[in-house]
């Protein structure tokens, strides 16, 4: 099996990786199911990187319908072992407005009902891993490098609140998250993140402020369109190739 250098898995406005080169599509099934989508494997800078959609390539799955395991089981089988995700998120605090990228280092689960563990099934091995530090601290660092040397602007940190989606969070939710702590919402960190962890996987988020959360910008009155959301990933993912080819 050929050692791919990096995963990638890409949110909300983002279901290509253009810059890659010499492209396969490869449609690897898992002990968990079919993945989001087909796994695009490539090369940038000469060196292998496959990329998945976590929506889809269409985006057809809500965030409650992805099926995290199999996902993260595909790249896995493909050789991967590092996983940079990146996950399109709102910003609750000053420092995380739209069109930021970011790099969190904890996170809050509001999810419900996911299949959250691969001790899910009957038999299987009952684990306990540690998940005080959420992101691997090396493949955070590997990426806050990869973008200093890029000369693309990344906030070090943060705390990412996932909720459960597909609707928006209500102002009330908005403000309790602000008091838990939370800068950033979004509805895909986990269980991707925990599933990484328990797979032994290193893994990382890439956090690409799309919006305001509802009644945290300086317009309280101000309504989320998906026109908004998509002008702002892509500005704010534009040095995203730059700081992969750093990072590789």
């Amino acid at each position: 099996m050929q050692t791919i250098e990096l995963a990638v898995i890409g949110g909300t406005g983002l279901y290509r990786l253009a810059e890659l080169e010499d492209v396969q599509t490869l449609q690897p099934e898992t002990r968990y199911g079919m993945p989001s989508g087909p796994v695009r494997v490539g090369l940038l800078e000469g060196k292998r990187v496959a990329f998945l959609a976590r929506h889809g390539e269409g985006h057809s799955l809500p965030p409650h319908r992805i099926n995290y395991r199999a996902n993260l089981a595909a790249l896995q089988g493909l050789g991967a072992n590092r996983v940079l995700a990146l996950n399109t998120v709102g910003g609750i605090t000053q420092r995380f407005g739209p069109r930021v990228l970011a790099c969190p280092d904890q996170l809050i689960d509001y999810t419900w009902g996911r299949v959250s563990t691969i001790c899910e099934e009957a038999g299987t091995e009952v684990i306990h891993v540690d998940f005080g530090e959420p992101y691997t601290r090396s493949l955070r660092q590997a990426t806050l490098a990869a973008a200093r040397d890029a000369g693309v602007e990344l906030v070090d940190g943060g705390c990412y609140g996932a909720t459960q989606g597909p609707r928006l969070e209500t102002r009330a939710e908005i403000a309790r998250m602000r008091r838990d702590g939370c800068d950033l919402v979004g509805m895909t960190g986990m269980p991707e993140a925990a599933l990484a962890r328990e797979m032994g996987l290193d893994y990382a988020c890439l956090a690409i402020v799309a919006n305001w959360a509802a009644g945290a910008g300086p317009d309280p009155d101000e309504v989320i369109t998906l026109q908004d959301v998509l002008d702002n990933v892509a500005a704010a993912s534009a040095g995203l190739p730059a700081l992969l080819r750093k990072m590789l």
